[in-house]
């Protein structure tokens, strides 16, 4: 063997824990400081505790909580966007304005929403429908969430 290549070995090295525990054992080290032992480890308590010194579990959290809010979002998107491309035949309307809708090029619900956003007069000359079944349309939409209410039209109401 040869001589002066190994560490002096101490056989009675200071192990001291973070929770205050010491004890005794042999190393090449004569005073070892630990942040986790058999009396505070949770393997060996049996306490379910999460030791976080850098603060990496609320990051996580933090992450995961933002992810499944930014799928939410993605979730109303998707719906809302399916409610959107819908025939005006899932209103529920009657099958005559229905049929004077489509004759108009008015098939879907967002030719509709751009129909009424040019004005009522003009939609209701360009189809050819009552001041009631307009009526009645635009308490279908807004019903869905496609058409907020009017200032003249709640008091009218």
């Amino acid at each position: 063997m040869r001589e002066k290549i190994h560490p002096k070995y101490f056989a009675s090295a200071k192990i001291i824990c973070a929770c205050g525990n010491t004890w005794n054992t042999g190393s090449t080290r004569e005073v070892i400081h630990t942040d986790v032992c058999s009396k505070c480890h949770p393997f060996f308590t049996g306490e379910q505790r999460i030791v976080d010194t850098e603060g990496q579990v609320d990051r996580f959290y933090k992450k995961l909580e933002a992810r499944t809010q930014f799928q939410q979002q993605v979730a109303a998107r998707e719906a809302a966007k399916a409610v959107v491309e819908q025939s005006i035949t899932a209103l529920g309307l009657d099958e005559r304005v229905v049929a004077t809708l489509s004759a108009a090029g008015l098939g879907g619900i967002p030719q509709v929403l751009e129909g009424l956003a040019a004005g009522d007069e003009a939609f209701l000359t360009a189809s050819g429908l009552g001041r009631k079944n307009l009526i009645d349309l635009k308490k279908r939409l807004r019903a869905r969430g496609l058409l907020k209410e009017e200032a003249g039209e709640a008091e009218a109401a």
